[in-house]
């Protein structure tokens, strides 16, 4: 059983109506690693979010990280 004050608020994303990509999905997109994803997100490269244990990735934040030009 689980004790403690209220549960966790969730936070809206701007946009939420779109899915979020895996980083899989990304890695495919971009045509690189899933080890190249996790270094740009953990450099603050690609935005990202975490969902318990797992990183999502906004598609309009991979286009302007296309946008931008892949490094």
């Amino acid at each position: 059983m689980l004790q403690g004050g209220p549960p966790a608020r969730l936070r809206v994303l701007p946009g939420g109506a779109e899915r979020l990509l895996t980083v899989r999905e990304v890695a495919e997109r971009l045509g690189v690693s899933t080890a190249t994803v996790y270094g740009l997100c953990e450099r603050g490269e690609l935005p990202h979010v975490r969902v318990s244990n797992a990183i999502r990735i906004r598609p309009a934040d991979v286009e302007a990280f296309l946008s931008r030009g892949l490094r």
